[in-house]
């Protein structure tokens, strides 16, 4: 699990940096100021939860490894997909209904931050 997470949450990270640069120097000039907003927000989310899977990888690492810090990781990941991923498709393509699922990828971010803080209670 450690190892996963870590794989897992480094390319999360390289993904983040590179579809942040992208939209930074590639899709400003091209779609509207509230679409960019959309899809920095995307952005900075996926980034911190990057570092979320990278922090159950160090936990588990140091600690011992438990389902609850595996359910904080995938929550993580798919939290990124669904919040962050929505966030993108929508501003590159303007379908605004996307919008729709992106509360569930902001639900398992808060469900993936309660699992990685009741280990550190359990750990404590």
């Amino acid at each position: 699990m450690v190892k996963l997470f870590l794989l897992i949450g480094s390319i999360i990270m390289a993904l983040g940096v590179a579809i942040g640069a992208f939209g930074a120097h590639g899709l400003e000039p091209r779609i509207s100021e509230r679409m960019m907003k959309n899809y920095q927000t995307g952005v900075q989310y996926h980034m911190i939860h990057g570092l979320g899977i990278i922090a159950v990888a160090l936990a588990g690492l140091k600690l011992t490894s438990s389902a609850l810090l595996t359910g904080a990781g995938w929550a993580f990941f798919i939290g990124i997909i669904f919040f962050s991923g929505s966030l993108y498709v929508m501003a590159l393509t303007g379908i605004t209904k996307l919008g729709a699922i992106t509360p569930i990828g902001g639900l398992a971010f808060i469900i993936g931050w309660i699992l990685l803080g009741t280990f550190a209670v359990r750990a404590l």
